[in-house]
């Protein structure tokens, strides 16, 4: 037999669960171990004492004698034999069995008959067996044949209820313990439940949480104070005022930025937090990031929520069901009963009459156990109502967003709902601080704390350094705000801030006055009103980098003066159906856009900025731009670029910007540029870059183009240039370098204002003597060609500054190179071995060059 310990462990939970036992789950807890003693009680009673005394009715005595009477009646002679072994069998029993034995055990072997009994006998039987025998009926029954009929009549006619009610009982408590506790034990939603109690112990003893709802009480004596005081002054002045009914001037003014108030009212500053411990910091940080994912988990599904209401209509079913038949059965049990066992054959009786010892009992025990049951269902019914009343799968923390400043605590869904309605019923405070966990605000005010925390003004200080343009220049990365510290380097220039979803720019900025460029990096970036305002009127220069159009923030299409404004990422939208660019009217000083995008036509926005636009980047990235239209609005752009848009020819658009002086349509696929006649037209263009194409030749037109001051055509497919092109006299860079040249013409020598020339990776081998009278180069990239010998002439170029001869077939240098005053030795680009040939004087000269350089 199990013992009550053992039972009652089916009832147990971890004491972690108990602030998910609301109080009719704990009422009926107690109700269900009560049954259980009471079930275990009866059980226990009628194993030990439970037991059925019967007693035959006289009145249904069978009437029909032996065999061994009738045959005496007919044989007088069977019958003194009988008589005479009866009396030696008695002699001898009395004389082995002891004197005490012999007066208390009496055992009939035969009833005699009255015609074996004579008169004189019978009277003195009849005296002796008063003296001996009580009174009251004989039943002629003897010991064993009492305990069989007790047994028989105990199956026969007690009724079943009244042997099984304690076994019964104790299944129907073991059901409803099992089916109180099962939600805490099914696998699916016990990892749940265990996973949701962890959290919200650690939410409710963390020290942020003390933190933030101490900051929040401390706003709200503020807020109260305020409150009272502006009450106060509201009715002095209503009292003043009711006459004209003009409204009071002290009441504050809510505009999107906030609260606002008066100039006679002061301001109330709140006090900052306590800064945090690094690892209570740390911890709590790690809790955010746990509840947020533990969110996303469980308001997926509603399973917890279905379990428990299956669970409460299994308890008021079962219920119901034990009241029924336990009300039908209560009054079969009785004191006695009347049992006909058919055994009338063994004991000669066909009635007993019983008593059931434990009647009383187990009737007293029933009614117990019903009114237990009854209370038990009462509470079950509620536990429905509470279920249905209102929909559970839904939590709203309205009263915790207007106890605190956390107005931002979303509301929740199915089983993180039904949870938390759970953990109220035990105490509102764990839901209260739980929510501040749910709270981005919270959440960024930690971020914050943390932060300037770590990022103070020494360590900003050590991470500014000098950029290519000389500025200084602090990049931040992945950090999860801006430090505050930052807004206090009044001398910054540049400010990059790069993976920081979170940031936000303070009225603080106003204080960086030498800030002129601002990089957001896949950073949207938030602005107070009064930082904007600064932006709005001191910002030059915006770079923005972002996956989405979405991300670009909206202040940034009203920074009025901004100069340059440098777009990197997918200007499309879904489809690349529609450009989701904003306007950019509000941009009246805007001189340089750089869009670096996947775009298949030129933004129609960007003719917005038009009029005063100068220079123009697109940098496609691959994709091929067809629509070109809105190039021809563009009057007053002076600098074009198109990059990897797979060009295959040059735009006509182009031709109508009559302002343009350099335009650049690197790495297209342009294989013929027949249409470069069309650049005489543009008589301001001095600047052309074709190269990283695939150009195969280059027509006689290119004479027509006079003002061309610099010409790129490296990286393409030329083989030859042509005698046109040193008609250029305006040329002062050319670039043919990486093609397939073979020799460079003589009349290169028309070039006289020719500065710098590369001619890199071709199959030049011999160079033209007409090449050195553009005395005016400085840079002469001869490398990685076929060439054998320099001439002596080398030395005619005395503003030579850079000389490339590396990668070619040369044997020695020219000593008159060191005629080249402006040469140095880092200016010289050959084998080392070539250099050590030189003559020693060139090599001083050289290197005395360097040692007086580095001396300076």
């Amino acid at each position: 037999m199990f013992t009550l310990s053992e039972v009652a462990s089916l009832n147990d939970i971890q004491p972690t669960y108990r602030i998910l036992k609301p109080w009719w789950d704990v009422f009926m807890d107690y109700l269900a171990v009560v049954m259980l003693m009471v079930a275990i009680f009866a059980g226990t009673m009628q194993l030990t004492k439970d037991q059925v005394v019967c007693l035959p009715v006289l009145e249904s005595a069978v009437n029909t004698r032996t065999p061994m009477s009738r045959s005496s009646e007919n044989n007088p002679q069977v019958t003194s034999t009988f008589e005479e072994t009866t009396i030696v069998a008695k002699e001898t029993l009395q004389s082995t069995l002891s004197p005490v034995t012999q007066e208390f055990i009496k055992i009939p072997l035969v009833r005699p008959t009255g015609s074996q009994i004579n008169p004189s006998e019978s009277s003195n039987h009849q005296l002796k067996k008063e003296e001996r025998d009580p009174g009251g009926k004989k039943t002629n029954l003897d010991y064993q044949q009492y305990i069989f009929i007790n047994q028989m009549c105990y199956h026969v006619a007690l009724p079943w209820y009244s042997k099984y009610f304690p076994y019964l009982a104790l299944i129907h408590t073991i059901i409803l313990m099992v089916s109180s506790n099962f939600w805490f034990k099914y696998p699916k939603t016990c990892s749940k439940i265990e996973h949701f109690v962890s959290i919200l112990g650690k939410c409710f003893e963390s020290p942020w949480t003390t933190k933030a709802l101490s900051e929040t009480a401390c706003e709200d004596s503020e807020e109260n104070k305020q409150r009272l005081t502006g009450a106060q002054s509201f009715r002095k002045h209503l009292s003043n005022s009711s006459e004209d009914g003009s409204p009071s001037p002290s009441t504050p003014m809510i505009s999107k930025s906030g609260l606002k108030f008066s100039a006679d009212k002061p301001v109330v500053e709140f006090p900052s937090m306590t800064i945090l411990d690094k690892k209570d910091g740390e911890q709590a940080k790690a809790l955010f990031e746990k509840v947020r994912k533990f969110r996303t988990h469980v308001e997926d599904s509603d399973l917890i929520y279905k379990l428990y209401v299956v669970q409460t209509v299994i308890k008021t079913v079962k219920f119901i069901f034990i009241l029924c038949y336990t009300l039908t059965f209560v009054t079969a049990i009785s004191f006695k009963h009347i049992c006909i066992p058919k055994v009338e054959h063994l004991t000669g009786y066909q009635e007993f009459e019983c008593t059931h010892n434990m009647a009383f009992m187990l009737k007293k025990l029933l009614i117990s156990y019903i009114a237990l049951i009854c209370v038990y269902g009462l509470v079950c019914l509620y536990t429905l109502f509470w279920l249905f009343r209102r929909p559970l799968k839904e939590y709203s923390f309205e009263k915790v967003r207007e106890e605190s400043s956390f107005s931002d605590i979303p509301d929740v869904k199915n089983d993180f709902a039904f949870l938390l309605h759970m953990v109220d019923q035990y105490d509102q405070l764990y839901s209260k601080r739980f929510g501040v966990f749910l709270s981005e605000v919270s959440e960024n005010k930690l971020r914050e704390i943390s932060l300037n925390h770590e990022w103070t003004f020494e360590k900003l200080r050590q991470h500014i350094s000098r950029n290519a343009q000389d500025k200084q220049e602090l990049h931040l990365f992945m950090l999860s705000g801006v430090p505050d510290a930052v807004f206090e380097l009044t001398d910054l220039e540049v400010l990059r801030l790069e993976l920081i979803p979170e940031a936000k720019i303070p009225a603080k900025i106003s204080q960086m006055t030498a800030l002129q460029e601002l990089h957001l990096y896949h950073c949207p970036a938030k602005v107070e009103q009064t930082a904007f305002s600064f932006l709005r009127d001191n910002l030059k220069c915006l770079h923005v980098k972002f996956t989405d159009v979405a991300e670009i923030p909206a202040w940034v299409y009203l920074l009025k003066n901004l100069r340059e404004l440098y777009l990197m990422g997918n200007l499309n939208s879904e489809n690349n159906k529609m450009i989701g660019l904003e306007s950019l009217r509000e941009l009246r000083h805007l001189k340089i856009l750089y869009v670096k995008s996947n775009l298949s036509k030129i933004p129609s926005n960007i003719t917005d900025v038009a009029p005063h636009l100068t220079k123009l980047v697109i940098h496609n990235d691959g994709t091929k731009l067809v629509v070109l239209n809105s190039l021809k609005k563009m009057m007053n752009i002076a600098e074009l670029e198109l990059y990897h848009c797979e060009l295959e020819r040059i735009p006509h658009a182009i031709f109508s910007l009559t302002n343009l002086q350099e335009l650049d349509l690197k790495s297209n696929s342009i294989r013929t540029i027949e249409e470069v006649i069309s650049f005489q037209h543009l008589k301001r263009l001095t600047c052309l870059k074709l190269w990283h194409n695939k150009i195969v030749n280059i027509p006689q037109s290119i004479s027509q183009v006079k003002n061309l001051e610099a010409l790129y055509l490296s990286n393409n497919k030329l083989e030859a240039l042509p005698g046109a092109l040193f008609t250029l006299l305006k040329l002062r860079y050319l670039d043919v370098g990486h093609n397939y040249i073979s020799m460079v013409p003589p009349e290169i020598g028309l070039l006289q204002n020719l500065q710098h020339l590369y001619i890199t990776g071709n199959k030049v081998d011999t160079l033209p003597k007409t090449l050195f009278k553009c005395v005016k180069l400085r840079t002469l990239c001869l490398g990685q060609n076929c060439i054998t010998a320099v001439p002596e002439k080398i030395g005619h170029l005395v503003q030579l500054t850079h000389l490339e001869l590396k990668g070619n077939c040369l044997d020695r240098l020219p000593f008159q190179i060191i005629q080249c005053r402006l040469l140095k030795r880092n200016g010289l680009i050959v084998e080392d071995h070539l250099f050590d040939g030189l003559p020693s004087e060139v090599k001083e000269s050289l290197e005395q060059d360097i040692a007086f350089a580095n001396g300076i």
